[in-house]
């Protein structure tokens, strides 16, 4: 019984209950999230292995301390040259876990408070990258519906930017999952298993029905399945979009660069924020659970607010102004300063 107590109390005990128990049945976190919790715990425990010289069969909590941990976050990026943002996502990581310990042990509270009271380093917040209605009307306009997999792909970025998926969530998308009856909607599964159907305009359920009637799919078959017959993998529709916006940049420059599949949402978003649509309609459009999160688009929606201040405020400026170059006192002034 001493063996057993002995074992729980060991910092490996701990690891193991975190990510098969809590995140999975408590916190019921996205297969993604915890992926990223588990990658975190990799890394540090193979830094305390190499830098720190910590035998890993013998590792405790004493081990886990602040300043290891703030050396671990260090070496992150100084070392490893990761960003800002990639220390703040490990170190929440670790966040979540010294919480979890102090629930379940509060003879750890305080070491382990010290470690959640290390703060999240402050970064230049990331300015939204979207498309423009002619940038993503171009880009829809690069695959050839007469050519191997043009339907496909085509049906590939409508999806993308009509539903405002996740790159997950489309990938997920079974034929069960789709309406095609009036209305047309497309089942979602999202973040933490949370299920949203979104509606899908008629160009979009014309490819659907194309598409589904030509690859003869049945019920519970993906929605998009590589050659092999298995589920499309991130990596893959990637190659895809990044396919035809380097076909698209070769007629305007006006697409951007680098084209990743969450661009398509975030301009989903933006394009019905224009609109005029609610953030609140669009906060349930795109899944989200609280919206402070929607309302990152109202802030960075730079059309919008100066449709909204023209609007708000007449013309109050004569475009007829004077000519400050002629004004001759004006002019010396400024020069003598």
């Amino acid at each position: 019984m001493k063996n057993k107590i002995e074992n729980k109390l060991e910092i490996k005990y701990y690891i193991t209950e975190f990510f098969l128990k809590y995140l999975v049945k408590q916190k019921n976190l996205s297969f993604n999230t915890i992926k990223s919790y588990r990658d975190t715990f990799k890394i540090m425990l193979k830094y305390f292995v190499d830098v720190e010289n910590i035998n890993l069969s013998n590792i405790s909590f004493n081990d886990l301390s602040k300043e290891n941990v703030v050396n671990f976050l260090d070496y992150l990026e100084d070392v490893r040259n990761n960003s800002i943002l990639t220390r703040n996502q490990r170190l929440a990581a670790i966040h979540a876990f010294c919480k979890f310990v102090q629930l379940e042990e509060p003879e750890y509270m305080n070491p382990l408070q010290e470690i959640s009271e290390i703060p999240l380093k402050k970064s230049t917040q990331k300015v939204i990258g979207y498309l423009v209605p002619d940038a993503i009307k171009l880009l829809l306009e690069q695959p050839k519906l007469d050519q191997k997999n043009g339907l496909r792909d085509l049906l590939m970025l409508s999806l993308l930017y009509d539903t405002g998926a996740r790159v997950q969530e489309l990938i997920d998308i079974k034929i069960n999952n789709i309406r095609l009856d009036n209305p047309s909607i497309i089942r979602l599964y999202g973040k933490g298993a949370k299920i949203r159907e979104v509606p899908i305009m008629s160009n979009t359920k014309k490819l659907l029905k194309e598409y589904i009637i030509k690859n003869q799919k049945n019920s519970d078959q993906y929605l998009f399945e590589s050659s092999a017959n298995k589920k499309f993998s991130r990596k893959g529709i990637c190659y895809i979009i990044d396919k035809y916006v380097n076909s698209a940049r070769q007629v305007s420059n006006i697409i951007p660069t680098k084209v990743n599949p969450h661009m398509f949402r975030h301009t989903k978003a933006m394009h019905l924020l224009q609109s005029g649509v609610s953030l609140i309609y669009i906060r349930d459009f795109l899944g989200h659970t609280d919206i402070q999160t929607t309302e990152i688009y109202a802030k960075y929606d730079t059309e919008t607010k100066r449709k909204a201040i023209e609007n708000a405020y007449p013309e109050l400026i004569n475009t007829d102004l004077p000519d400050w170059n002629k004004d001759d006192d004006l002019m010396q002034f400024l020069n003598s300063l």
